[in-house]
């Protein structure tokens, strides 16, 4: 059994910062892939960004890319979201996930998720 334990989340001013991370427990957790994604209120989970191994390679999605910079410890496959420039639309829970299968923007391909952290951003 694995689970993802998130925090970081809170609240801050537009052009602020925050960081979130997520750490896995659980035997022989062995995930490649990790992402965030994150769901506003009424509208559909999104991918935010996505790392992999071997090296650490990434990916993100438009809205955040040049804000957002993700990144993973291999000691203890904790994963990092910095979040930088922060914009009003940047508010929404934010969740990790791991173990893809499949498309690793596509919400159903991951076969773990965190409980999620609220990240809110205000004028």
């Amino acid at each position: 059994r694995v689970e993802l334990v998130e925090s970081g989340g809170g609240s801050v001013q537009e052009g602020g910062s925050l960081r979130v991370s997520c750490t896995p427990s659980g035997d022989d957790y062995s995930c490649i892939t990790m992402a965030w994604f994150r769901q506003a209120p009424g509208k559909e989970r999104e991918g935010v960004a996505v790392i992999w191994t071997p090296g650490h390679r990434a990916d993100y999605a438009d809205s955040v890319r040049g804000r957002f910079t993700i990144s993973r410890i291999d000691a203890n496959n904790t994963v990092y979201l910095q979040m930088n420039s922060l914009k009003l639309e940047d508010t929404a829970m934010y969740y990790c996930a791991a173990c893809k299968n499949g498309d690793y923007w596509y919400r159903p391909s991951y076969d773990y998720w965190g409980q999620g952290t609220q990240v809110t951003v205000s004028s």
